[in-house]
């Protein structure tokens, strides 16, 4: 594949029946320009310069291959599908929501689960953004070609110099937890909370904290004992560019998170330029490597956190690592390589089938 054939790439996202507006990225947005930030999903359409869209005809309208999200009790991608292809689209799918909690929760129904293995084996491929949720893709496609499932982590426009929200190291101060979910069992707020509270306690760093369940949260948060005024808390939703100014005040972001999830959290330290510790989703392992904690124990996570609150030097070594790897497979330009070359290979698999 040329250059200019990547170049030219362009893809299309649609949630059928989303709430999400309509959203054409005919270049990288502003940080705050636009419905929606070129994040999470949305981020394939916006490092391809493509689109977004919750309507099948104006999906179908951009002349572009598709990546059709599953969402929902599914009716409507399992519809969408044969409208695309009625149109003579590529299309290939992806959960929504890939968390294995999620998808656990999503294929309860058996309704819900025949359409999701009906429209998986119907479609021209599947694009994950977690290695697991590939491997899932993968078992119910056993007898279709395996280079038609691919795990492709999702984007962030790193080389983009207006989404640089480092701050200067001598203006940073303490620990911002990445979790904020009491009942979800896999994300572990509560041990990672605690761990915070330790690290606190001996460092005497300031802990933030996002509360989005009011008083319940407050009471919650209130009986961890917490050393006076160490406790910030973020109670209100803020836009995408001030919730990373938030983060990028502190020096690392904890969690304890076993989700695998595809790691927005880890996603936004790469914007913030500060190390991320103890998670496991998908950017962790890419771009946080050193300090994932995958196979690690809340005492190893713990003591990482330590040193790099300790240490600036180590930190500065953990973001110079993160950003180099970053550049190499999560940055829009790498994504937009890696989605061109693999509908391409798609497109070619689809001909040699007819």
């Amino acid at each position: 594949m040329t250059l200019q054939h990547i170049e030219n790439f362009r893809l299309t996202v649609l949630s059928p029946g989303g709430r999400d507006p309509e959203q054409k990225f005919h270049s990288v947005p502003d940080p705050g320009e636009g419905p929606h930030p070129p994040i999470n999903l949305h981020a394939f359409a916006a490092c391809t310069f493509g689109a977004f869209h919750s309507d099948t005809r104006r999906a179908a309208g951009e002349n572009t291959p598709v990546l059709l999200l599953l969402r929902s009790d599914f009716r409507a991608s399992e519809r969408a599908l044969i409208d695309l292809k009625r149109e003579g689209r590529t299309v290939a799918v992806s959960l929504k929501e890939t968390g294995l909690h999620q998808i656990a929760h999503q294929l309860r129904d058996p309704g819900k689960l025949s359409r999701f293995i009906k429209i998986v084996t119907q479609a021209d491929a599947c694009i994950a953004t977690t290695p697991e949720a590939a491997e899932i893709y993968q078992r119910i496609r056993s007898k279709q070609d395996p280079a038609t499932v691919a795990f492709i982590a999702t984007p962030y426009p790193i080389e983009d110099q207006r989404w640089d929200f480092s701050m200067p190291r001598n203006e940073q101060s303490g620990i911002f937890v990445g979790t904020r979910e009491w009942d979800v069992p896999s994300r572990n707020h509560f041990a990672a909370l605690l761990v915070a509270r330790q690290l606190c306690e001996a460092t005497g760093e300031p802990v933030t904290v996002v509360n989005l369940d009011g008083y319940k949260g407050r009471r919650l948060l209130g009986e961890l004992n917490f050393p006076e005024e160490k406790l910030q808390l973020i109670e209100k939703w803020k836009t995408y560019p001030d919730y990373l100014r938030d983060v990028a005040r502190h020096k690392i972001v904890l969690q304890l998170d076993r989700s695998h999830v595809p790691g927005q959290v880890a996603g936004d330290a790469l914007l913030c330029r500060i190390p991320c510790v103890g998670g496991d989703g998908a950017i962790e392992r890419i771009a946080f490597s050193k300090t994932w904690g995958k196979g690690r124990t809340i005492n190893e996570v713990s003591s990482m956190a330590l040193d790099l609150l300790k240490n600036s030097d180590l930190r500065e070594a953990v973001v110079a690592e993160s950003q180099e790897r970053a550049r190499e497979r999560l940055s829009f330009e790498a994504v937009r390589t890696q989605l061109a070359k693999f509908f391409a290979n798609v497109q070619g698999t689809s001909a040699c089938e007819q």
